[in-house]
């Protein structure tokens, strides 16, 4: 018998060698193997024979490789592979251009299943470029064949796991199936009253039915079953981190009225929005309350979160208290420094702390911290450092928190006597996501924006109209105005054929606008060059900003109207949303230009989606749909758990359900004393982020 935690080379048939190739795959114990689940299925009771095969029929077929013929092309010498399959009834050739090295995983004899469109050339049915997986093979890796194994494939369901270079689907397969025949029972932590309430199966029924379903229904259940448990999991962490945090945690009582917020607010030159005034009255609640606050502030590009988040910070030093901003860059803490200090009534001392603070400066500022003389501190990780201590800390606000992990935000909290928490974001979050990536957060979200903004005309253009572009930012700075050109790099690759920032600029300089004043701003120049060349910008000495993404977050020139975004099929959506809205802020109409070559159908839909709206949330779940949430933020980024099965866009039925019982499984029992094994999954899911379970 094999134990879970048993290293995957104590499994029959995996020696050492086989071991390694499967740890390429992060494959290391037999629970890693147990949950390395198949990327799809292919079902050999609906595979079309190949002798009943139509033109144009999109199909799966499968068959033994009969002969591989690699050679070239008469006309233009490119390299061609033609692979040719027979089921006993039938042939077909898979031809593929400018690619031999597919040739080495099917030699002759090989069974292999091909995915494509049929077609007829030179006297045979074809498919070019067709997706492919290796289903068997004279004599698998490890020296064991699969009749061996127990698994017969004739008319099942087969199931067809990630692979790479290293190892192959088959013997993935092969492996599973020997250790599925060798694992005792596993204990099963779901509570039965809920098994049964969400007709949920078996843990072993459905371990065994994702890896060897019988019937296609048997595998809807293993799916629904295992995602639900991912789902649970992570649900269960978020509910207990954050009853934790409310019944554990010293707070900070703030005191809402001061003559300081009312002299704040007397100067500011324009009135909030009622938005802005709803949300803030949230956040001065939460922070007049007994408890700790951990709010999420959710805004569109331009809501004026920044007005908010400094009305709360002027509240908190009102009240006796320093305030702190954690910004993702030194660009935007840069920013919200000079932005805050002119917002900020006479008399109040404010700070940056970034990396790049010279020494001298940032012991006095550390100094100033500490005795309580600077009253907000605005940085970068540079604020969580050991050594900057706080007098007083009441509230931390941190922007853009898709960007640091939860620890991060730990880590701020440490900095006080349990400070409240703002987390600011302007990227807009799905309410599918903000459920995973925020669950234990509040949300107030800025639906409006301040009266004035224009209107950002959005133009997805091919090469051939770039000399219009060019015209279009002419025409706008003989008006006044300024714009951005956006690339992806800093400077030229041999490997990736993009617009790089460097080189672009020397282009426009000195090819397209010589007798315009053109600069260059991108995360690898030094502090002190970046503060000149946004120092140009803000007051209008510079016609023309090329920047890479840098800019993505924060910048406010109200002048600039115009943004060219090149090789714009690089970005998501959610990031080219960003980018459009550094224009816009103004009184004046704005211009947003992409270029592309989108290569992939997913490029060619978020191009499209993106000229056709400027709403952040429509944007946000069309990215998701498109790209997947691991894509978008990253499990590993955000301090939560990997998904292995589930999906928060596609599953979101069953996330919903497994929240409401995660949260009344803790609401009855906050430490999971009477569930030691769910404590155990929780435990090894936030492994990454494990220092709220041990806190208190």
């Amino acid at each position: 018998m094999v134990a879970l935690t048993d290293s995957i080379r104590y499994i029959s048939g995996v020696g050492p060698k086989l071991a390694e190739k499967f740890v390429s795959l992060g494959v290391d114990t037999a629970e890693d193997l147990l949950r390395y689940y198949p990327r799809r299925y292919l079902d050999r009771s609906k595979i079309a024979p190949l002798n009943k095969l139509k033109l144009g029929q999109e199909v799966t077929v499968v068959g033994k490789v009969v002969a591989v013929d690699k050679k070239f092309s008469p006309r233009t010498r490119k390299k061609i592979l033609a692979v040719d399959i027979s089921d006993g009834a039938g042939y077909l050739s898979a031809v593929w251009f400018n690619n031999w090295w597919h040739a080495d995983k099917m030699p002759i004899g090989t069974e292999v299943s091909f995915s494509g469109k049929v077609a007829f050339s030179y006297g045979k049915l074809q498919m070019t470029n067709p997706a492919f997986d290796i289903l068997g093979a004279q004599k698998e890796e490890g020296g064991s064949a699969e009749g061996t194994t127990g698994f017969h494939s004739t008319g099942r369901i087969i199931p067809l796991y990630p692979a790479n270079a290293d190892i192959q689907t088959n013997t993935i397969r092969r492996v599973v199936v020997n250790l599925l025949g060798s694992l005792p029972p596993l204990d099963d932590p779901l509570p039965a009253e809920i098994k049964r309430r969400r007709h949920l199966g078996d843990l072993n029924a459905a371990i065994r039915d994702i890896h060897l379903p019988d019937l296609i229904e048997d595998l809807r259940a293993a799916r629904r079953r295992l995602i639900y448990d991912e789902f649970f999991t992570l649900e269960l962490g978020l509910g207990m981190r954050k009853t934790r945090l409310a019944a554990t945690e010293r707070a900070v009582t703030h005191s809402i009225s001061s003559p300081l917020l009312d002299k704040f607010f007397a100067g500011l030159p324009w009135r909030l929005t009622d938005s802005q005034q709803r949300v803030l009255n949230e956040i001065l609640t939460d922070m007049a309350a007994p408890k700790s606050m951990h709010r999420l502030l959710q805004g569109e590009v331009g809501s004026g979160k920044t007005v908010v988040a400094v009305a709360a910070l002027v509240a908190a030093v009102g009240g006796g208290f320093q305030g702190a901003i954690m910004a993702p860059t030194e660009v935007l803490a840069e920013q919200h420094a000079l932005k805050i200090a002119e917002m900020l009534p006479a008399g109040m001392e404010i700070a940056l702390l970034t990396g790049s603070t010279p020494a001298p400066a940032k012991e006095k500022i550390i100094a100033g911290v500490q005795d309580g003389s600077v009253d907000i501190v605005v940085g970068t990780h540079a604020v969580i450092q050991g050594n900057v201590d706080f007098k007083n800390l009441g509230l931390a606000v941190i922007d853009e928190q898709h960007r640091f992990g939860v620890r991060q935000r730990l880590e701020l909290r440490r900095k006080g006597a349990a400070p409240d928490i703002l987390v600011m974001t302007a990227t807009p979050i799905p309410r599918t996501l903000s459920l995973t990536l925020y669950g234990d957060l509040d949300v107030s979200l800025l639906d409006e924006l301040p009266s004035g903004r224009q209107e950002i005309e959005t133009i997805v253009a091919d090469q051939k109209h770039r000399d219009e572009a060019y015209e279009l930012i002419r025409q706008q700075i003989a008006l006044g105005r300024q714009a951005y050109v956006v690339c992806a790099l800093v400077d030229e690759s041999e490997k990736v054929d993009l617009k790089a920032a460097t080189a672009e600029a020397a282009r426009l300089k000195d090819e397209v606008f010589p007798d315009l004043a053109v600069g260059v701003i991108h995360g690898q120049m030094k502090s002190s060059e970046k503060d000149a060349v946004m120092t140009a910008w803000r007051d209008g000495s510079l016609n023309i900003l090329i920047a890479t993404t840098v800019i993505e977050v924060g910048i406010d020139v109200p002048n600039a109207t115009v943004m060219l975004i090149e090789n714009a099929e690089r970005f998501g959506l959610s990031q080219l949303h960003q980018l459009r809205g550094r224009i816009g802020r103004g009184e004046h109409k704005s211009f947003c230009i992409l270029f592309g070559d989108p290569v992939t159908p997913d490029a060619a839909v978020r191009l499209k989606v993106f000229g056709e709206t400027t709403d952040g949330f429509e944007l946000a779940e069309a990215d998701l749909k498109i790209r997947g949430e691991g894509q978008v933020f990253g499990a590993k980024q955000s301090g939560l758990p990997d998904f292995r099965i589930a999906s928060v866009v596609r599953d979101l039925a069953i996330l919903l359900e497994a929240r409401e019982d995660a949260f009344a499984m803790v609401a009855a029992d906050p430490e999971l004393a009477n569930h030691p094994q769910l404590l155990d999954d929780v435990r090894r899911a936030f492994s990454g982020s494990t220092d709220w379970l041990h806190s208190g």
